[in-house]
């Protein structure tokens, strides 16, 4: 007689459910002391929780295929490396359909000082100076605080100038230098003496200016258009508008007519010497050496190098004005100075800065020119009150839901809920230690719409059990003892899990990726809770099932373990003994 087999033991969580109770435990240990070593025990809020300001950018060209995928990207780009230049690590910057970028900076921030950083479009350009005349109608004498420190106006051009030019904070008629103001100059980093003062010819009325020839030997092209002297004669300065709109078709070939940040003085520039991208490198310094205060210091590429060197020793060879050089950031002359040698690579620029004015120069300057232009469609501020009543109501929210999922278990599977209930907890301690972990690893931040997909999340996970308990019931329903039942159960129900989670994984990557702003949160934490739902289910709740099948309480069928079968409308199968059995055979016979 064969000696009989000895059956297989089950393998996976069947066999050892201790072992899988130990990973999940092991995980939430893990993730609870990358918490607290990380410094971060709360997730980090997004904008309409915390409080902070929105700024909605709308991108604008006069060539419509400018506009698209490439130069939306490196938009966001630089204007994300220009907020954290200001210091913040944790904006949001991204794009919006096909023209808007959103940029979402938390409270904490200067809001204006960080929404003249994202909108300014930094385009800027080296170009020598044609002519330069006062502004008409004249503006207020009173000193000027914009960043370019210019503080005096345009005035008697009799005045001299020379490379490394210090500053005057009362200035006069006679202060000025070939129609500018003295307090901005640029200086090569490669000189350390200032030159000698060159006297400047009489310049022309500022509805004419005059063109004042090449010196002999200099391919450098001084001459001015008669339509660029209409157009200059024309230009009013102090009317923002007219400012605004100034120069949107130009090119960097062309020749073109700029006004100073202060609306003082109106220039006709000749093209671009030296392109904004070629700055290497901007910073922005306190001299003490010459008194000169907070500057701007400029370092060019190699390029940029070449460029530099070239033009300054053509500039270097004319009389004034046109031995001046304009530095153009956004269609506006930030400094002109005169350039009485040849330059290297380097160069500061200085002027009555303040350190806030100095650090913002420098931060567009290092961080690049945006390829597009963008206005500010809209600037919405959250207060920290608003944020922190939107996040009461959502937490509120969320244990009203969790709250009935809860009272529908124990209402319908009585002690099955147990198993349900220490489910759900495991899956919010896991999601809310990931969300906090998330924040400082890729930026993550928790918004209200990302609240509402951990809500919906609880209904997602809820199922999962429902799926598992139900499949378990059919099995005792077929006659089954509790373990057997289990064990069969399982396979059927996990397959109708995997494939439940897989379509609302679908669905939330769909919806990840084809949408955009705050809805992109609620997507990705559906996502995230989904693949949670998974690692619950098939680390936890399965092995703690299986531990609960062989306690007396669960397998003898408690009225209160939800698992009666009488409730379930089990009917005990009829015994047949030998006596009836035979009757039968008689009967038959």
């Amino acid at each position: 007689m064969a000696a009989p087999k000895r059956g297989r033991k089950p393998s996976g969580s069947q066999g050892y459910p201790g072992r899988a109770l130990a990973v999940i435990l092991l995980a939430i240990v893990a993730l609870t002391g990358g918490m607290f070593l990380s410094g971060h025990t709360t997730p980090r809020l997004g904008i309409d929780l915390a409080g902070g300001t929105s700024i909605t950018l709308t991108a604008k060209s006069d060539q419509s295929n400018a506009i698209n995928k490439t130069n939306m990207d490196t938009a966001v780009g630089i204007i994300e490396r220009r907020v954290n230049g200001l210091g913040v690590s944790e904006a949001e910057v991204q794009t919006q359909g096909d023209r808007n970028i959103i940029v979402n900076i938390p409270k904490g921030t200067d809001s204006e000082q960080a929404e003249k950083q994202v909108g300014t479009t930094a385009q800027l350009y080296f170009r020598p100076v044609l002519a330069e005349v006062a502004n008409t109608p004249p503006v207020s004498p009173s000193p000027s605080s914009s960043p370019s420190g210019k503080a005096s106006s345009p005035a008697s051009p009799s005045s001299t100038a020379s490379t490394g030019t210090t500053s005057t904070t009362s200035p006069s008629p006679s202060s000025s230098t070939q129609g500018r103001a003295v307090t901005d100059a640029l200086k090569s980093g490669s000189s350390t003496t200032p030159t000698a003062p060159a006297s400047a010819p009489p310049s022309a009325p500022a509805s004419a200016p005059a063109t004042t020839p090449a010196a002999p030997g200099s391919t450098l092209d001084t001459s001015i258009p008669a339509d660029l002297q209409a157009k200059l004669a024309a230009l009013d300065c102090s009317d923002k508008e007219a400012r605004a709109n100034l120069n949107l078709k130009a090119k960097p070939t062309d020749k073109i007519v700029a006004c100073s940040q202060d609306g003082r003085a109106k220039y006709a520039l000749g093209p671009s010497a030296v392109d904004g991208k070629n700055v290497k490198k901007a910073a922005a310094q306190y001299d003490t050496q010459s008194g000169n205060g907070w500057v701007v210091t400029l370092s060019f590429d190699g390029t940029g190098s070449k460029d530099f060197s070239k033009i300054t020793s053509q500039l270097s060879q004319q009389q004034p004005p046109n031995n001046q050089f304009a530095i153009v950031l956004d269609n506006e002359v930030v400094s002109a100075p005169s350039v009485n040698q040849t330059l290297s690579g380097s160069a500061e620029i200085y002027g009555s800065f303040t350190q806030e004015s100095a650090q913002d120069l420098s931060n567009v300057l290092s961080y690049g020119s945006l390829p597009l232009t963008f206005d500010k469609s809209d600037v919405t501020k959250v207060s920290a009150a608003v944020g922190g009543e939107q996040l009461h109501g959502g937490i509120i929210a969320g244990a009203v839901g969790l709250a009935l999922v809860m009272l529908y278990l124990i209402a319908y599977y009585r002690g099955l809920s147990f198993v349900a209930i220490l489910s759900l907890v495991v899956s919010a301690i896991l999601t809310y230690e990931i969300m906090t972990l998330l924040g400082p690893a890729i930026g993550f931040a928790l918004n209200l719409p990302a609240v509402c997909g951990a809500i919906v999340a609880i209904g997602i996970t809820a199922d999962s059990f429902i799926v598992f308990f139900e499949r378990i019931r059919d099995e005792l329903r077929e006659g089954r003892s509790l373990q057997p039942a289990v064990a069969r159960g399982w396979p059927r129900a996990r397959r109708t899990i995997l494939v439940s989670d897989f379509v609302s994984f679908l669905s939330a990557a769909v919806l990840f990726i084809v949408s955009v702003g705050k809805v992109q949160g609620f997507a990705f934490t559906l996502g995230l809770t989904t693949l949670l739902d998974v690692a619950v289910v098939f680390l936890f709740t399965k092995p703690l099932m299986t531990i609960l099948a062989r306690k007396k309480f669960y397998a003898g069928g408690h009225p209160w373990s939800g698992l009666d079968p009488r409730a379930l409308g089990v009917t005990p199968p009829l015994r047949r003994t030998r006596r009836s059995a035979g009757r039968t055979d008689v009967k038959e016979a």
